[in-house]
């Protein structure tokens, strides 16, 4: 998954920063077509410590109220989910990157074998 916000920045730096109480985030949106209603959630978003995960996810919250309402019956019944998710500040996946992170920097090199 693709992380937005962090071009440019060193995994150590992404460390310290989601330390210092950074959050990497996801927003959900929905967009229905009358008879059909998709749920979807957004690329993953980095955002820096004391900023609002609220204001950054607007414009999924936006793109849900004009296009989500219009599906029967799951429209407004998924619209609802999104805009209270994307209202507490988006899904926050900062646990899952600091983990694989953290995975990733203590993990024992591959070796490769070579056929000859």
């Amino acid at each position: 998954m693709k992380i937005q916000g962090i071009e440019g920045m060193s995994s150590d730096q992404l460390r310290f920063e989601l330390q210092r109480g950074a959050k990497i985030v996801c927003y959900q949106y929905c967009i229905s077509l009358l008879v059909i209603t998709f749920r979807r959630s957004s690329d993953a978003y980095y955002i820096p410590a004391g900023e609002s995960s609220v204001t950054k996810g607007l414009p999924w919250t936006l793109l849900s109220v004009v296009m989500g309402w219009w599906g029967i019956p799951w429209g407004p019944i998924f619209t609802i989910q999104s805009l209270i998710t994307n209202f507490k500040g988006g899904k926050d996946l900062t646990e899952q990157f600091s983990g694989a992170m953290n995975r990733t920097a203590t993990a024992p090199p591959v070796m490769q074998t070579v056929k000859l």
